[in-house]
């Protein structure tokens, strides 16, 4: 069943850089779930770049950012390490949070149709329901976007 706004997002469970994070355990917090290609690609380490500039705004608007690939744990950690993320890492081999998202998508890579994440962020309120969403995200001014939507809360 997709998901549709101002309902509750179905609690999961998922590996992390720091371990594994639930969904229920995070409720009172606003959770921003972000969903990008790849490690260390030139949009996604952007991106993360961005949210972690921005993640003590987050952090204030009581948030919790999440970034989520089909990236290995390992390939998560050297990326977080090297970038100096402030937070964590999803790894979704499996691609059962991406699936559970609708964020699969085919997309045209040097004129080969292959089958890919679609970027995209969800922002959970406290309460665990989904707040807003974005698809097809283009990098830039897109944090500063999920900011103001999250101290809006």
């Amino acid at each position: 069943m997709p998901l549709a706004i101002d309902k509750k997002v179905p609690d999961f469970v998922a590996e992390s850089t720091g371990g594994g994070v639930r969904l229920s355990a995070l409720k009172g917090k606003t959770v921003v779930l972000y969903f990008y290609p790849k490690d260390n690609t030139p949009g996604c380490t952007t991106e993360g770049v961005d949210f972690a500039a921005a993640h003590g705004k987050f952090a204030r608007a009581g948030a919790v950012v999440l970034g989520v690939s089909r990236d290995s744990l390992k390939s998560h950690g050297n990326f977080k390490a090297k970038m100096g993320f402030p937070f964590e890492l999803i790894a979704d081999p499996e691609e059962k949070l991406c699936d559970a998202f609708g964020v699969m998508k085919m997309k045209n890579m040097y004129g080969k149709q292959v089958r890919g994440i679609e970027r995209s962020t969800f922002v959970i309120d406290g309460e665990g329901k989904l707040r807003r969403e974005w698809r097809g995200v283009k990098v830039p001014g897109h944090v500063d976007e999920v900011l103001a939507c999250v101290q809006s809360l």
